[in-house]
């Protein structure tokens, strides 16, 4: 074995030199494992190896520097965007008692279709009783009207009569003066002359008389008028209190306002809800939008009009292509409760985000896929808007 043959070499050195050190008994077995069987990799191979690695690295590094010099630089991406939706809260504008709920969670309706409905017996007797004052204001209008209808009549009959003195006046006055000139010449007796200057003035009397009654029975007729038009003053308001009756009972019907899905209901048969009270909600899953938060350091490549390319974390990030809608007028701190103040000392700049508006093709609405409030990452290519 080559082992044994170096340690009887070691053995006889040590033997042939007194005086030098000693070697350690198995240093010759140390030195044959060192110096054993060993695998050499060519040079050539090793290369070839790194030379592939670095051809694989510009590869990739040139691919997406390319793509992010032709395409990259044009999109400006975020992930703080959401689905949202115009969702209308059902609330009741008067107070009552819940009768029936004729649709349940998460169910399709359409616009004008019931979502619950109020107890309305009260409601309906208010209807009546408004009713029934318009119609007695109505009998008290008529009423006054055959008045007017009597005291012009009254009108005319003292007109009449007025006539009918008139004429006895004027006989009169002819008998008098008849009379005064026979008397004159004694043709009558002075007593004949008397009694026609008695009946002229009787005559003047009725005439006067007749006056009066015209002037009285038109006076009846201005009084009426006034109650008729006085009367008629408070037709409006009461026309109104049958109105405000009538609205009052068909608000005890809860519509849908649009094409939505129910959803958030609240409500049991036999609640008692008050003017305001939340009761459902409607969400228009046809009119979902996404409203994305762009830094305002990227504001600059994003206008109406743009291409948004959109993913949906829920959809295993399946794409459809949005299209920017319009920029809000302000970021959206401004229009938290509490509005951020920097007037103070300790100042830190904080880069603010504003809500940009994206709509979705109608294709993918009509899926029913989406839903108002989940994730999307958004990617608007600025080569695509409207030039401003």
């Amino acid at each position: 074995m080559a082992f044994d043959s170096q340690a009887e070499t070691l053995d006889a050195a040590r033997s042939e030199a007194p005086g030098a050190a000693p070697i350690p008994a198995n240093a010759g077995a140390s030195q044959a494992a060192a110096e054993g069987p060993t695998t050499r990799r060519k040079p050539g191979h090793k290369r070839l190896l790194l030379g592939v690695a670095a051809v694989a690295v510009l590869t990739v590094a040139g691919s997406l520097g390319y793509e992010w010099w032709t395409s990259g630089r044009f999109m400006y991406k975020t992930d703080d965007a959401y689905i949202q939706a115009d969702i209308a809260a059902i609330s009741p504008k008067i107070q009552g008692y819940v009768d029936r709920i004729p649709v349940v969670e998460n169910q399709r309706v359409v616009a004008g279709d019931v979502i619950a409905t109020l107890d309305d017996g009260d409601y309906r007797i208010a209807l009546s009783s408004a009713q029934s004052h318009v119609e007695a204001q109505k009998a008290t209008l008529t009423r006054i009207e055959a008045q007017i209808a009597a005291a012009q009549a009254a009108v005319d009959l003292a007109m009449a009569q007025k006539q009918s003195a008139d004429a006895q006046l004027h006989n009169a006055d002819l008998t008098a003066t008849r009379q005064r000139a026979l008397a004159a010449t004694n043709s009558v007796a002075q007593s004949k002359a008397d009694d026609a200057e008695a009946a002229l003035e009787q005559a003047r009397a009725s005439s006067a008389g007749a006056d009066a009654q015209i002037a009285s029975a038109k006076a009846n007729v201005a009084v009426l008028r006034a109650e008729y038009e006085e009367a008629s003053s408070q037709m409006p308001a009461l026309t109104l209190a049958v109105d405000q009756a009538r609205r009052n009972l068909d608000l005890t019907v809860l519509k849908a306002p649009f094409d939505g899905v129910v959803a958030n209901v609240a409500i049991e048969r036999g609640d008692l809800v008050s003017s305001g009270q939340r009761l459902a909600a409607i969400v228009p899953i046809d009119q979902l939008y996404i409203e994305a938060n762009y830094k305002e350091t990227q504001l600059g490549g994003i206008r109406p009009g743009a291409v948004a390319h959109v993913s949906v974390d829920a959809l295993d990030g399946d794409e459809f292509e949005g299209r920017v809608v319009s920029v809000a007028p302000a970021t959206g701190a401004l229009f938290s409760i509490l509005p951020p103040s920097n007037a103070t000392g300790n100042f830190t700049k904080i880069v603010q985000r504003v809500p940009v508006r994206i709509s979705l093709p109608p294709e993918v609405l009509a899926s029913g896929n989406l839903r108002a409030g989940l994730s999307v990452i958004v990617d608007v290519d600025s080569r695509t808007a409207a030039t401003p």
